[in-house]
C-alpha cells in the first residue's frame, strides 16, 4: 500500500497509513459478507479506492461538516477522514448492516469528530453542513436535487466522477443555474495506472429564486439546524446503530445496578420525568437518548446536553417501560455517609426497602412531605436504578440522600426512633418528636429483633387485611408527621 501510494506521489506519516491499513482490513474483511466491493484486486482497491480519494484533499478545500452521501463501505468519507483530519464527516447510509459497520470502523480506527447517519438523504437530515460529496452515487443533477434544501449558501456539492461526465456538468449547469454555479471542474489522473478522474464542484448562489429552496442568511442556517425543541443538533447529535457500540454498551449496563455504581451513569423514562428534571435539574443530564426526534421534550433550553439517536431496535433495548418517549441519561452522585451525630428539625427517613419500585416510590412521598434526609441502608435498591428512577422522577434530585449501615447493625442515639410496626400504637394518636428518625421494615420479614423494642407505629386496616405495601405505608406515616406538624 506505501508503494502505490508513494509511485502516486504521495508522502504521508507512518500513523495515515497505519490508518488506511486498519480500514483496508476491515473492507476486506467484511466485504464478502455486507457486499462493500466487487473490486478483488489488492493493487485495484488501493488504486481506485484509497488512492482516488486520497486526491480529494490535495485538489480542493474541502468544506466542514461534510456529508458523504451513500457512503457505503465508507468512500469517500472515511480515507478523506484519515487524510484530512480538521474536517468534520458524516457519513450517510442507508444500509442498517452497512451503517453498522461504518460505525464499528469509526470506533476501531479511533477517529474524532466522523458521526455515521444511519438513513437516506435527504429523509429527515436537519444538521447544517458546510458541503456534500458523492462518489458513484447517481448523475450531476439527480444530486443537487437531492441536496438543494440541504446546503446552506455558500455550500459545496463535490462529485468524484469518472473521465466522461460532461454532458452530466452541462446539464446541471443549464437545469440549476439559477441556485448552483460550476466552481471547479479538474481532470487528473492517476499516475501508472490508465485511470482518468473528474472532480467536480458545484456551489450554492447567494440569492436563488427556484428549484429548490433557499437558505439566505446565517441566522437561517442556525435554524435550519435546529431540532422541535430549538437547540442547535450539529456537533452534539451521536447516530447510535450497532450494538457493539461502546457508548450504547454504557447505556446498556446503567439499567443495573453494578453498572450504575461502576460508571456513575443512570437512565431516567417517562415524558414527564424527563420534562421536570431537563428544566430544573439540567446540570445532572448527561445525554438524552431516543429513537425519533419527536419525542424529545420541547423544552426551551437544552444548554449543551449531547444528544443520542438509536436505531429503533436499540433503542427498545433501554425503553424497559416501554414508553417510546425519549430517556435521559442522568449523572449519578457519591452520597455521603450517615453519622450518628447532627439532627436536622424533623423526619429522617431510613430505607431499607430491596425492591427499586418501592425505593423510588418512598423518595417521592418523602420530597413531597419535607422529609430534610435520606438514609439508605445497605439491603436498598440503588434509588437511581431505572425502575426507582421511573417511580421517583425528579423527587430523586429534591432531598438529601445519604448511605447508612444495614438495618440489622442500625442504632441510633441521638433522637427518638420511630418504627412502623403491626403491633405498634395508633398512628393516629402519636405525637411525634420535634427530632426523630422513622425506620420502615424489611418487604416481607418486617423489623429485624434488634429494632423490635423501639417505638412502634401501627396503620389501622379493616379485617381482613393482612398489611399495606412498605413504601405506601411510609407514605401514610409520613402524611401523618406533616399533618401534625402543619396544624
Amino acid at each position: 500500500m506505501i508503494r502505490i501510494f508513494e509511485r502516486s506521489g504521495f508522502e504521508l506519516k507512518k500513523e495515515t497509513y497505519e490508518l488506511l491499513w486498519q480500514f483496508h482490513r476491515q473492507v476486506h474483511e467484511k466485504s464478502d459478507e455486507l457486499d462493500l466491493t466487487r473490486i478483488k484486486n489488492f493493487e485495484s482497491m488501493v488504486v481506485k479506492h484509497y488512492v482516488d480519494c486520497a486526491y480529494v484533499p490535495r485538489l480542493i478545500q474541502l468544506p466542514s461538516p461534510l456529508l458523504d452521501i451513500g457512503s457505503g463501505a465508507g468512500f469517500p468519507g472515511i480515507p478523506i477522514k484519515i487524510l484530512a483530519p480538521q474536517v468534520y464527516v458524516i457519513l450517510s447510509e442507508g444500509r442498517k448492516k452497512r451503517a453498522i459497520f461504518l460505525e464499528e470502523v469509526c470506533e476501531v480506527l479511533g477517529l474524532d469528530e466522523i458521526d455515521v447517519y444511519p438513513h437516506k438523504i435527504p429523509g429527515r437530515f436537519e444538521r447544517p453542513i458546510g458541503g456534500v460529496i458523492t462518489r458513484a452515487l447517481e448523475t450531476i443533477p439527480k444530486t443537487l436535487d437531492r441536496v438543494a434544501s440541504l446546503l446552506p449558501v455558500e455550500g459545496k456539492a463535490i462529485f468524484m466522477k469518472g473521465p466522461h461526465c460532461g454532458e452530466e456538468i452541462e446539464e446541471a449547469g443549464k437545469s440549476w443555474r439559477r441556485l448552483f454555479q460550476l466552481e471547479e471542474d479538474i481532470s487528473y489522473s492517476i499516475p501508472d495506472t490508465p485511470h482518468k478522474r473528474h472532480l467536480v464542484v458545484f456551489r450554492k448562489k447567494k440569492s436563488a429564486l427556484t428549484p429548490g429552496a433557499d437558505i439566505s442568511s446565517k441566522s437561517e442556517v442556525a435554524e435550519k439546524g435546529k431540532g422541535r425543541s430549538g437547540f442547535s443538533m450539529f456537533g452534539r447529535v451521536k447516530e447510535i446503530v450497532s450494538p457493539n457500540n461502546p457508548i450504547f454498551k454504557k447505556f446498556l449496563k446503567a439499567l443495573k445496578t453494578r453498572g450504575i455504581r461502576k460508571q456513575g451513569l443512570a437512565l431516567l423514562s417517562g415524558a414527564r420525568q424527563v420534562r421536570e428534571v431537563l428544566e430544573e435539574f439540567k446540570e445532572t443530564c448527561a445525554g438524552i437518548v431516543y429513537a425519533d426526534p419527536e419525542t424529545i421534550p420541547d423544552v426551551s433550553d437544552l444548554g449543551e446536553i449531547p444528544c443520542y439517536r438509536l436505531h429503533p431496535d436499540l433503542f427498545r433495548q433501554l425503553d424497559l417501560h416501554e414508553t417510546g418517549q425519549a430517556i435521559l441519561a442522568v449523572k449519578v452522585p457519591r452520597f455521603q455517609k450517615w453519622r450518628d451525630e447532627e439532627w436536622p428539625p424533623g423526619c429522617t427517613l431510613f430505607v431499607p426497602f430491596q425492591d427499586p419500585r418501592n425505593v423510588g416510590a418512598v423518595i417521592r412521598s418523602a420530597a413531597a412531605f419535607g422529609v430534610p434526609r435520606i438514609v439508605l441502608l445497605k439491603e436498598a435498591a440503588h434509588p437511581y436504578h431505572h425502575a426507582s428512577l421511573r417511580a421517583a422522577g425528579s423527587a430523586v434530585w429534591r432531598t438529601a440522600i445519604l448511605e447508612g449501615p444495614s438495618i440489622n447493625e442500625l442504632n441510633v442515639t441521638g433522637v427518638p426512633m420511630v418504627t412502623l410496626s403491626p403491633r405498634g400504637k395508633d398512628l393516629g394518636l402519636y405525637r411525634f418528636p420535634q427530632s426523630f428518625c422513622l425506620v420502615p421494615g424489611l418487604e416481607g420479614p418486617g423489623l429485624p429483633e434488634g429494632l423490635k423494642n423501639a417505638e412502634g407505629l401501627s396503620i389501622p386496616m379493616s379485617r381482613g387485611v393482612e398489611s399495606l405495601n412498605a413504601a405506601m405505608a411510609t407514605g401514610i406515616a409520613l402524611y401523618a408527621w406533616k399533618a401534625q406538624k402543619t396544624r
